[in-house]
């Protein structure tokens, strides 16, 4: 269950013992709990949301399993994994009895026209099925608005969406690398407007990709962390940027140049996440010029990368790296809001 920090310093109580409540049938003069389930090619997702404390109070998350050496699933086998995952995780969450106002759920990966993976259409089955049986409303959003949220939420910045001023939104992960305008919107609640991102590889598929070829396991990203914690960083980075867009694809033939040469591991592992951290920032520092003072919000589980934090954080926000990689609680938040049980 969620631990940490709260928005605006506030401290959760210790322990990550769920806090009482559970899945309730028929409810009550006050009901304050949102469901939220997210169903990515990555992993499969859920977490309640309490309104009143504006608090996650519990969530759950199991990656996809990936045989070593593999780069990821066919969306037959996400399918088959998630049917066989959330049942199970809901077992976990639902030990315990909550008052659902309403169940949200990510039906795409991106709020536009052609987007779609079939792995999402297991969480929507599922949370159809809980909206039912519960009388709680349903509301569906998009895998990228839950990454949103939940930095938004992990960063106390919820308020951006009641401003009438945009904000921009890096979000980084192993199926994409898009910078997006966002501008709140009473109707969809973020107007959302790529502006920029990678034109190839997406930074994330770097990551793994490097990861796989050292030996490490799918996901990569915290493993190729914790090399990289053992490497000095002296390999100079490089990045093709132009503008608001990059190329990411060269640092996948970089990196695999390194080890034919014999590279140390914790070196090449460095390179790689310098060489992605150098392309977010160069992209950072033109959408700067282009768009002044923007707020600038980092977004998606490349974005939980300690070392890529520390240089990007002078320039806008992090969520808390709970909060960063595939997770439910955006779009938990998301059903709070669109239930009016958040003021923003």
């Amino acid at each position: 269950c969620a631990g940490g920090n709260l928005p605006g310093g506030a401290q959760r109580k210790s322990g990550r013992a769920c806090r009482s409540g559970g899945l309730r049938f028929g409810g009550s003069l006050s009901i304050m709990y949102t469901l939220g389930i997210d169903a990515s090619n990555y992993a499969a997702s859920l977490a309640v949301f309490d309104t009143a404390a504006e608090e996650v109070v519990c969530d759950r998350k199991r990656f996809l399993p990936v045989k070593p050496g593999e780069l990821g699933l066919r969306q037959s086998d996400a399918v088959f994994h998630h049917t066989k995952q959330l049942s199970e995780l809901m077992k976990q969450l639902f030990d315990r009895r909550y008052d659902l106002s309403a169940v949200g759920y990510s039906y795409a990966p991106r709020c536009a026209e052609g987007s779609y993976m079939p792995c999402f259409l297991v969480g929507e089955n599922v949370a159809q099925a809980v909206s039912l049986a519960c009388g709680a409303d349903l509301e569906k959003t998009s895998h990228q608005v839950g990454h949103i949220l939940a930095a938004l939420y992990s960063c106390g910045k919820l308020d951006m969406l009641s401003s009438e001023k945009p904000f921009a939104a890096f979000h980084v992960s192993g199926g994409t690398t898009d910078l997006l305008l966002c501008e709140p919107d009473k109707a969809k609640l973020i107007n959302i407007t790529q502006i920029g991102g990678s034109r190839d590889l997406k930074g994330g598929q770097a990551i793994d990709r490097t990861g796989v070829r050292l030996g490490l396991s799918f996901p990569c990203g915290k493993e190729l962390e914790r090399l990289a914690s053992e490497s000095e960083h002296k390999i100079k980075p490089k990045a093709s940027v132009d503008g608001l867009y990059c190329s990411l694809s060269g640092i996948e033939n970089q990196c695999m140049k390194l080890i034919d040469e014999s590279c140390s591991v914790a070196d090449v592992a460095a390179y790689c996440i310098d060489c992605v951290c150098l392309a977010v920032e160069k992209m950072t520092v033109n959408l700067r010029h282009e768009y002044k003072d923007i707020p600038i919000i980092y977004a998606g589980g490349v974005m939980s990368n300690r070392f890529i934090k520390s240089k990007l954080e002078k320039y806008g926000s992090f969520a808390e790296p709970e909060f960063s990689s595939d997770n439910a609680v955006g779009v938990a938040v998301y059903a709070a809001i669109r239930k009016g049980k958040i003021k923003i």
